[in-house]
């Protein structure tokens, strides 16, 4: 794609999957962007807006074909391909995530598990074992996965980042409230519950305010 596309732009497209998918299972088969615009809360002229950074896809007086539009956002995604994916560090957020996630609907198939704890070692977890952090490179090395799930304490976060740099991994999805070192080619993306929580407490302090 030559032309870039706003990180806001790909910040909305997962929603538009989600929305699309839950329409798809109530069996809906076609919208339009008004109608899409009142389940999700977004203006119309920005779907429209939004979908044309990717050609479009609708048709005057029809609207969007449902399942056609939930594929070729599944393709810009890119979850059409499914990168393998290992987690490291089995606590409590680790543990949730494995338990609770769909990766596969999300273009992920996560193939380990680590951590050091040796009580947590052996341990299965959906259909996979929990293997020792020792064996993660020769597993690296057979299994050549893409992403990375960190979830280890924030003072060896970076530390376990480079090493897993160091054996080809180049994507993060980041748990572990430190901020990882930039590289140029490394993707990451950094989940702070605590970030939420104070924009949510912001949100609410300045919601009071106007109802003062």
């Amino acid at each position: 794609m030559e032309k870039s596309v706003s990180s806001s732009v790909i910040k909305r497209l997962p929603r538009y999957y989600r929305y699309l998918g839950e329409l798809l299972s109530l069996g809906i088969e076609r919208i339009s962007s008004k109608e899409l615009s009142q389940r999700m809360g977004i203006t119309a002229s920005q779907i429209r807006q939004d979908l044309n950074c990717f050609g479009g896809f609708g048709q005057q007086g029809y609207g969007y074909n449902v399942e056609y539009l939930y594929g070729e956002i599944a393709k810009i995604l890119g979850l059409d391909f499914k990168y393998k994916a290992i987690l490291v560090g089995v606590g409590n957020i680790g543990h949730a995530l494995t338990q609770n996630t769909n990766f596969e609907k999300r273009g992920f198939n996560l193939v380990g598990i680590f951590d050091t704890d040796p009580q947590k070692i052996g341990m299965k977890i959906q259909n996979l074992t929990v293997l020792d952090y020792k064996e993660i490179k020769s597993f690296i090395e057979a299994e050549c996965p893409t992403m990375a799930i960190l979830s280890v304490p924030r003072a060896v976060a970076n530390q376990v980042a480079n090493e897993l740099y160091d054996m080809g991994i180049k994507a993060f999805l980041n748990f572990s409230y430190a901020e990882l070192a930039k590289r140029d080619d490394v993707v990451v993306e950094n989940i702070h519950l605590g970030d939420s929580l104070m924009r949510l407490c912001y949100k609410i302090s300045e919601k009071n305010k106007d109802e003062v």
